[in-house]
C-alpha cells in the first residue's frame, strides 16, 4: 500500500474529524503513528454509484445459444 502521508496521533487531537476526512480524501492512505512506535494505516474507500437499470429483456434460451457454436 502506498502511504502518501504520515501523521502522529498527538497531532490528530488538534484537528476535527471533518479535517481528517478531507485529508484522507486528498491522499490515498494516511499512516497514523502512535507514541509506542506502532502505526495504523487508514485508507479511504470510494463506493461506486449503482449501475443503471436498462430497458430491454433477455431472450429465453440465451444461455444454450452461447454453447451452440
Amino acid at each position: 500500500m502506498n502511504v502518501e502521508q504520515s501523521i502522529t496521533l498527538e497531532s490528530l487531537r488538534n484537528i476535527s474529524v471533518e479535517e481528517f476526512l478531507n485529508m484522507l480524501r486528498q491522499k490515498s492512505a494516511i499512516a497514523v503513528q502512535f507514541a509506542n512506535g506502532e502505526s495504523l494505516i487508514v485508507q479511504a474507500k470510494v463506493e461506486l454509484a449503482p449501475l443503471p437499470i436498462l430497458d430491454g429483456y433477455v431472450p429465453a434460451g440465451w444461455k444454450e445459444g452461447i454453447y451452440e457454436h
